[in-house]
């Protein structure tokens, strides 16, 4: 009976903590909304002549350079969260570094949306869809423990440890990690495959034809 209202509490602290970051997140979207709105009207021809640069690049097999930039995009945010983890900073770093994500994901995306109108929509999810899909849970999986774990070191160092106890990097800590990773690996793969190729239909219709 104990053990069971103990996983229930923990369960209610972990949830409480993924709600903290997701109001961060979210409050991130809205702020890259408000910045988003003073961008120039040249944004347009800009984010075009990328898109088309793009579309040559996806025509040749990936190369180490493209493959290494995909990574650095899809492994940056969760990778942060992770490392932050093992620092006290970590319990108010967090909550920024979740609202810049949303914030720099919500700007990308306004910007295309303002620049080609309803266009933009497919071409925002055409760049950043799959990337999303992939990202987003996985920052969250590895965001959510590291906040507790920076939250028992940020009590240590101010004398509470008892009360809250210690940051404890076991076996599920680091398998969650190698899951991630794997996941996020196959995510830059699949990136590198099929993204190319949507846009291409995208730009040949919007762009190009």
């Amino acid at each position: 009976m104990k053990w069971k209202r103990r996983e229930t509490a923990e369960w209610r602290r972990q949830l409480s903590r993924l709600l903290v970051l997701a109001l961060f997140f979210f409050a991130g979207i809205l702020l890259g909304q408000v910045f988003s709105s003073r961008v120039p009207d040249t944004t347009g021809d800009e984010l075009a002549r990328y898109l088309k640069d793009f579309l040559k690049v996806g025509e040749e097999d990936p190369s180490p350079r493209a493959a290494l930039s995909a990574a650095v995009l899809y492994f940056r945010y969760p990778l942060a969260a992770f490392l932050l983890g093992f620092a006290s900073i970590g319990v108010l770093a967090l909550p920024i570094v979740t609202g810049a994500f949303g914030g720099f994901l919500s700007f990308s995306v306004c910007c295309f949306t303002a620049s080609f109108g309803p266009d933009g929509v497919l071409l925002a999810l055409a760049v950043f869809g799959l990337r999303c899909v992939v990202t987003l849970p996985c920052y969250f999986l590895l965001a959510v423990p590291a906040l507790e774990r920076s939250a028992a070191l940020a009590c240590l160092s101010l004398g509470g440890g008892r009360r809250a106890g210690p940051a404890l990097y076991g076996r599920e800590w680091w398998g969650r990690l190698a899951v991630v990773a794997g996941v996020l690996l196959a995510g830059v793969c699949a990136d590198l495959m099929l993204t190319p190729w949507f846009l291409r239909q995208l730009l040949e219709r919007m762009l190009i034809g």
